[in-house]
């Protein structure tokens, strides 16, 4: 193929995402819009009933709306976009636990929703939550971990794992590349994320688009790599967390980080997977209530592979705070 047509392609790719972006921007945001600081997050309420599930999903995730359905009919649920992520503006500060944190505040605060709170922390999104319930005790009553992080094995990672790291990140920038040039787009045209992942057949073409959306959007990817880079500083934020004393948590655990393939002959699984093993060990001792379930066909996305281990991880969390909601567990 000669270099012409190659460029003639790029554009025309190009062209594509700068239309279809436009076309999305027309339609309005399931949720709100709240202005945290110069800045807007984006956050979608659903359910009614008190206490109120506050959901922060994983690094790059954007997975809660996968999840809203099933958790709206145990309690209200809160689905926020961090900023960068969905429908949110970018933040002009560091994607540290800490700073998201304070945006997760104010967002709840603006918005007016009250108290008493569930969190339910999907992998990075783990940090987020212990962070909160460690500075606003008053506010949180249960906690949900989903195949969480412990800062302990994070900041002690073995050589080759931080070169899995760097691998990510590069992984990110090249997205960041064809976010912008519209090849993801085209990608998500071709039906390429339920290729790569069929689990995501499972959910409603409302949800799909939700998460697809964001994934085609640069911003979405720069902030993975503002988030990735700033992992440890965020482990390091988070240690003040440690313990949580008696309050209820449900650490969810994944068999493997990554199920089993072809791929991942070519990455240290086995170094990843014990350093999983050790990090769960540590979060089971960050309360004297703490209940491990098991995911036992899950990798490390479990709110794909078995998102209904985490509505009954809720559920269990809900009976423990709440004795007469008498939850019955799938």
């Amino acid at each position: 193929m000669s270099i012409s047509i190659r460029v003639l392609l790029l554009v025309a790719t190009t062209l594509y995402q700068a239309i279809a972006c436009w076309l999305e921007d027309r339609k309005p945001q399931p949720g709100q819009l709240f202005d945290v600081g110069g800045y807007r997050l984006h956050l979608y309420v659903a359910g009614e009933a008190s206490p109120t599930i506050i959901l922060d999903h994983s690094l790059g995730g954007i997975e809660g709306y996968f999840l809203v359905e099933e958790l709206a009919k145990l309690a209200r649920v809160c689905i926020y976009d961090r900023a960068g992520y969905g429908w949110s503006d970018r933040s002009p500060h560091p994607r540290t636990s800490s700073q998201i944190v304070a945006e997760l505040d104010t967002l709840l605060t603006q918005a007016g929703i009250e108290p008493p709170y569930i969190l339910l922390g999907n992998s990075f999104g783990s940090y987020n939550v212990r962070l909160y319930a460690h500075r606003f005790p008053e506010k949180v009553i249960g906690m949900v971990l989903t195949d969480a992080l412990h800062e302990t094995g994070m900041l002690k990672m073995p050589i080759q794992l931080q070169a899995l790291k760097l691998f990510f990140i590069s992984g990110f920038v090249m997205s960041t590349l064809g976010s912008m040039l519209g090849i993801i787009r085209l990608l998500r045209t071709c039906g390429i994320f339920e290729l790569l992942k069929p689990e995501l057949r499972q959910f409603s073409k409302h949800s799909l688009n939700s998460v697809k959306r964001s994934f085609c959007r640069s911003k979405h990817w720069i902030t993975m790599s503002r988030e990735m880079l700033n992992l440890n500083n965020s482990a390091r934020q988070v240690r003040v967390a440690n313990p949580l004393g008696t309050m209820p948590v449900v650490s969810i655990k994944a068999t493997s980080f990554f199920k089993p393939s072809f791929w991942t002959l070519f990455i240290p699984l086995r170094g990843a997977n014990q350093l999983r093993e050790q990090m769960h060990i540590d979060l089971c001792n960050l309360s004297t209530d703490c209940l491990q379930l098991q995911a036992k066909r899950s990798g490390h996305f479990v709110w794909m592979d078995e998102p209904d281990v985490i509505v009954d991880a809720v559920k269990i969390v809900l009976d423990k705070v709440d004795p007469s909601c008498q939850h019955t567990l799938g």
